[in-house]
């Protein structure tokens, strides 16, 4: 894994998302909005609700998800222990087929780590 991954993993998300959101009728515009404010502070503060949704992307095993929730978290300040305390209730609640997507995460993780 190079160390740009984040660099190039937000342009590509970006550029597809114009690609999507181009052509969009109004129910996957909305989706797109209501995914976004899901993640806002409310009664649960916003670092919260991005480790929530690495454990889900964890174990849906989407590691697209896996990736934005990595960056998100990081920007939120979730330190390495608080992750793999998350990693841990991804592999509790999914078993043994989140490895892989473990492996992912941690490798993920740790290039965002250091370049900190």
């Amino acid at each position: 894994m190079t160390e740009n991954w984040e660099e190039r993993f937000g342009e590509e998300r970006s550029r597809l998302n114009e690609i999507v959101l181009a052509s969009a009728p109004l129910g996957i515009r909305r989706f797109f909005a209501l995914d976004e404010q899901a993640y806002e502070a409310g009664a649960l503060p916003a670092k919260t609700k991005d480790l929530l949704g690495l454990v889900a992307s964890m174990v849906l095993r989407c590691n697209e998800c896996i990736s934005y929730h990595l960056i998100r978290c990081r920007e939120a300040g979730v330190t390495r222990e608080e992750f793999y305390d998350a990693f841990n209730v991804a592999l509790v609640v999914g078993g043994s087929i989140v490895i892989p997507h473990l492996r992912f995460a941690a490798e993920r993780l740790e290039t965002l780590l250091e370049a900190r």
